[in-house]
């Protein structure tokens, strides 16, 4: 039988959703890679268990997180039963509907039929109630954004969500949603959205300045680039790197000299601070007011130790946040 380590809060952070009660570990646990139907249970537990016992309380899911879709919802929901059931009331569980997970009209985006739909088939794959925060998973161009936040007001209303998210929207759509969601009285209170040192994007399409704005968390994935802002590519492509074993997310072409310039500087920086590049990826997204948690995923419980590593040091002089922006800009 497990029994979490009595001293899994003594180092982690939490911080607050903006202006929310809502308090999530500086480093959250995603489960997008390493816990669908291709990868080993026991390993998935170990990973879970480290993160829960050194104070990683939120965990991260989508309906459509797999292989196959699906699939990491019903492994986290294993989990749950067989070691995290006494632990309910100290996690955090999201999940999200917004991509195809059925056949037909009614399969992804965000109508209300969708939404609501799909929240019930997370809840009984993994076996619970309710989850934590139910987001929608990207814009919808055609579906109203009044019907798709009625829908999310909903979930909560029927106590199957105890707060919303937002996922993959940009500034202006934002501000939309979250008026809507105020007016009927909805707690938003995260955005989850891609970003890192390489990926600056919600910098330019007005998420980042939105969300300080309205007070409402951010929380990022990606944040080490899909592995490039690690030492795993420090001398070019490893052989057994995700490139050539997968090669669905990252690919040869995003691996150019040039970025291999970029990721040598950046770990000069990283070592005279004392850390792993990938440490200092982590870190420089911790350093940001708005940032409320990163989202690590991991493959082996070690990389969570490593990762959680990041937390201890959070503070850059401005010449090194400057140091590292031209860095990123070098062409």
């Amino acid at each position: 039988m497990y029994q979490a380590s009595p001293q899994r809060y003594d180092t982690m952070p939490y911080r607050r959703c903006g202006r929310s009660g809502l308090k999530l570990p500086a480093v959250s646990l995603g489960l997008w890679h390493n816990f669908g139907d291709t990868a080993p249970y026991e390993n998935m537990r170990a990973m879970c268990r480290t993160a829960f016992d050194h104070g990683i309380t939120h965990f991260d899911l989508a309906d459509n997180y797999g292989p196959e879709p699906g699939a990491a919802e019903r492994n986290f929901g294993r989990i749950l039963r067989e070691d995290f059931r006494p632990y309910r009331d100290e996690l955090i569980i999201s999940t999200k509907a917004g991509y195809l997970m059925w056949d037909g009209p009614y399969g992804d985006f965000g109508s209300r039929k969708h939404l609501l739909a799909g929240l019930d088939k997370s809840l009984q794959r993994m076996g619970l109630d309710y989850v934590d925060i139910f987001y929608h998973h990207r814009m919808d161009p055609d579906t109203p954004l009044e019907e798709t936040m009625e829908a999310l007001t909903q979930a909560v209303r029927s106590g199957k969500a105890l707060y919303v998210g937002l996922s993959n929207y940009d500034g202006p759509t934002l501000k939309k949603a979250a008026a809507l969601l105020e007016e009927r009285h909805c707690p938003f209170v995260i955005n989850q959205n891609r970003y890192s040192l390489f990926d600056r994007n919600i910098e330019q399409n007005g998420l980042k300045e939105a969300a300080g704005e309205l007070g409402k968390g951010l929380i990022t994935f990606s944040p080490l680039a899909q592995g490039r802002l690690t030492d795993r590519y420090l001398n070019g492509i490893p052989a057994d790197s995700r490139i050539r074993t997968d090669g669905r997310y990252l690919k040869e072409k995003d691996i150019t000299p040039d970025v291999v310039a970029k990721i040598q500087a950046l770990n000069e920086v990283a070592a005279r601070r004392g850390q792993t590049l990938a440490e200092l990826a982590l870190a420089w997204l911790l350093a940001q007011p708005v940032v409320t948690s990163v989202l690590i995923g991991a493959s082996r419980p070690e990389q969570i130790l490593d990762n959680i590593k990041a937390v201890e040091n959070t503070t850059f002089t401005p010449d090194e946040l400057a140091e590292l922006d031209r860095i990123c800009a070098m062409e």
